[in-house]
């Protein structure tokens, strides 16, 4: 009986200083993660050559929801460099709705643009419409219409642009890990209308769970219908979770616009948990927030407006007969202590790289 005993404590003990390391690892790697990304973004890695800017060209923008935050931050990028190539823009937007954006769709045909930009909904969605597009051999580009970047080639779109999806999630996840001291307790938001948000959700799901933390809930409700929905689900979360639910991460800043008020009305401080980190895209509101410490800690943003310069630069690459560029744009881990730098000041990321002459540089403006 002893010995049974003495072989439980030794066995217990071995597993305690195998995971002690183990721990120590996965705290090491995530906090190294995290600083990766939270640093100053000055060098530019993108493209340095490629066509010449195609004269005179009409785009359509076909924007999912102008509400959203990304997606204006990714018009008015395209809007920017669409006035340095020397291209007339029009924005026609889907608001909020599959209806919506399949009206805008057909609009966008009949105006028969030189070129499409679908910004910010999902390929697969409005399929029918882009597979007309392809048959009639008219150029798309998008942004966030895929989880991937670059070609998609079943529905015709010539590269799809976004940072890399899984590796903003990992950083959300790890910063959760970190800030909880290896012990998060999450609540994860998507929208499974988009196959990207489902993908970064799964993504942040399983970094969490690998790290050894706890998703307490996967909801999925629709990014249109938060201002709705958010207040209510918040109070709910609370009652059912408690000090349990350590952080929010969810696939979009969005979710956060409505949580703050139903946080505060059960007595939490805006730098309180549950702290919300969002897994894309950087919004105004966002950055806003987290520089006033009021219930929202991070996002990791993307670079919109960049981004939308780079749409403009695929679209004339595709106008010229050419190869999409490769280029993936960078992410950034943005929080209080570094709001204020690579675009902070105008609540935004926007990365003092030099993009911008180096897109004119290729286009020859």
């Amino acid at each position: 009986m002893k010995r049974r005993h003495f072989l439980q404590l030794t066995t217990a003990l071995g597993m305690v200083v195998m995971a002690g390391p183990a721990l120590a690892d996965a705290m090491a790697d995530a906090k190294a993660m995290v600083a990766k990304y939270a640093s100053k973004v000055e060098k530019w890695d993108g493209p340095t050559t490629g066509p010449k800017a195609q004269a005179s060209k009409t785009i359509v923008i076909l924007a999912a929801d102008m509400k959203n935050g990304g997606i204006l931050g990714v018009t008015n990028g395209i809007q920017e460099a669409a006035k340095a190539i020397g291209w007339k823009v029009t924005v026609l937007d889907g608001a909020g709705s599959i209806d919506g954006r399949t009206a805008a769709f057909g609009q966008a045909m009949t105006l028969k643009p030189d070129g499409i930009i679908i910004n910010g909904f999902d390929a697969v969605e409005q399929k029918p419409a882009m597979e007309a597009a392809k048959k009639a051999k008219l150029p798309m580009v998008s942004w966030h219409a895929a989880s991937a970047v670059g070609p998609v080639d079943e529905v015709g779109v010539f590269a799809n642009v976004t940072t890399d999806a899984m590796e903003v999630s990992k950083a959300a996840a790890n910063w959760a890990f970190v800030d909880a001291a290896g012990k998060p307790g999450v609540v994860i938001f998507t929208d499974s209308t988009y196959a990207i948000a489902i993908a970064k959700a799964d993504r942040m799901k399983q970094e969490i769970e690998k790290l050894g933390g706890t998703v307490l809930e996967y909801v999925d409700t629709p990014i249109a219908e938060t201002s709705q929905r958010m207040p209510q689900l918040t109070t709910t979360l609370l009652q059912k979770y408690g000090a349990k639910w350590t952080h929010s991460l969810a696939i979009n800043d969005i979710y956060f616009d409505f949580m703050g008020p139903s946080l505060a009305a059960v007595g939490i401080k805006g730098d309180g948990a549950p702290k919300a980190v969002a897994a894309g895209d950087g919004s105004e509101g966002a950055y806003q927030r987290i520089r006033a410490k009021q219930y929202q800690a991070v996002t990791v943003a993307e670079p919109l407006n960049l981004q939308g310069w780079q749409l403009v630069d695929e679209l004339n690459r595709a106008l010229a007969g050419e190869k999409w560029s490769g280029y993936v744009s960078p992410l950034h881990v943005v929080t209080t202590q570094n709001v204020e730098f690579d675009g902070g000041p105008k609540n935004t990321f926007d990365p003092d790289n030099g993009y911008r002459d180096a897109y004119k540089k290729i286009w020859g403006k």
